[in-house]
């Protein structure tokens, strides 16, 4: 996986949790920062993907056949 370090400024109060997590794991805060990062992102790809496929044509064609001759 490609990584790429950075600085980041959040909440003291959102550390500090994710501190405590830390050290309950017995990780680093550099591990469970990471892995918040990636569940965030991982939410909003969720949430921004194209949502189709919810209708019916009326002729049966798929959207591949509607689109695949121009107007």
């Amino acid at each position: 996986m490609n990584q790429r370090r950075t600085t980041i400024t959040a909440p003291v109060d959102a550390l500090a949790t994710l501190e405590a997590e830390a050290r309950r794991r017995g990780t680093s805060l550099t591990v469970v920062a990471a892995e918040a990062i990636v569940e965030k992102a991982a939410e909003i790809r969720r949430r921004r993907r194209p949502r189709v496929g919810i209708g019916r044509s009326s002729d049966g064609m798929s959207a591949r056949e509607v689109t695949a001759n121009p107007i």
